[in-house]
């Protein structure tokens, strides 16, 4: 019954994807499957000092560094971040992360990491979306896998505005000292990756992995689901 009714449902109702609004087919999740095969990857995993490693270079030291695809101006895949953070498709973050782990476990990119570290909100405002995209993301890499997710250890102290409309310097600026270490022994000797839905400037990343260097013996990565063209 509840599966005729699921039915029924989809047939009034169809689920479209969220890149070019196609109905989507059955076992496509928020994509269909033109749309994430043409999906603008960066590769960046299957290369040593990629363009996201560089970027942190002589910022913060890093094991490794990578971006999943292009986020570009105008493209119609910008919708999967748009609807991921402003849309409330918390939904979406968690599948891409999925996504991102299963194209990035064979080359080794996990190898060694501990745990995953989402760049955290503002506690208002989560409270105003609902959720942190980045800790979907999180949930979704951790579910392939099997690395803990930790959300305690690192808190944001400042309810910054946000960076979209602001110049390099004003980034920079806007997120200095904005992070605060609260468990400092949680991760201790190990090697954290952190994870961000979008790579521009690189500030707010840093901002938050020079928080954790606080943190004696530990080694940190980074991990993005998108990068800024």
């Amino acid at each position: 019954m509840i599966g005729w009714i699921r039915s029924v449902g989809f047939l009034l109702f169809p689920r479209c994807c969220v890149v070019c609004g196609r109905p989507l087919a059955a076992g496509e999740d928020f994509l269909c499957a033109l749309c994430n095969m043409n999906l603008p990857r960066t590769g960046y995993h299957l290369q040593q000092d990629n363009p996201v490693e560089r970027l942190f270079w002589g910022k913060i030291p890093l094991e490794r560094a990578t971006s999943f695809f292009f986020y570009r101006k105008g493209s119609d895949y910008r919708h999967i971040l748009h609807q991921l953070k402003y849309g409330g498709r918390k939904e979406i973050g968690e599948a891409m992360g999925r996504c991102v782990a299963s194209e990035l476990l064979p080359s080794g990119f996990f190898e060694g990491v501990d745990v995953l570290l989402p760049v955290p909100l503002h506690r208002k405002r989560q409270r105003k979306r609902g959720y942190n995209q980045s800790e979907w993301i999180a949930r979704g890499v951790a579910a392939v896998v099997g690395l803990p997710v930790c959300t305690a250890a690192v808190v944001r102290t400042a309810n910054t505005d946000t960076q979209t409309h602001k110049s390099v310097f004003e980034r920079w600026q806007n997120v200095e000292g904005i992070f605060e270490l609260r468990q400092p022994e949680a991760l201790e000797g190990k090697h954290v990756l952190i994870v961000d839905d979008v790579l521009t400037t690189g500030a707010t990343t840093v901002g938050c992995a020079s928080c954790l260097l606080q943190v004696k013996g530990v080694r940190i990565s980074v991990l993005t689901l998108a990068m800024a063209e």
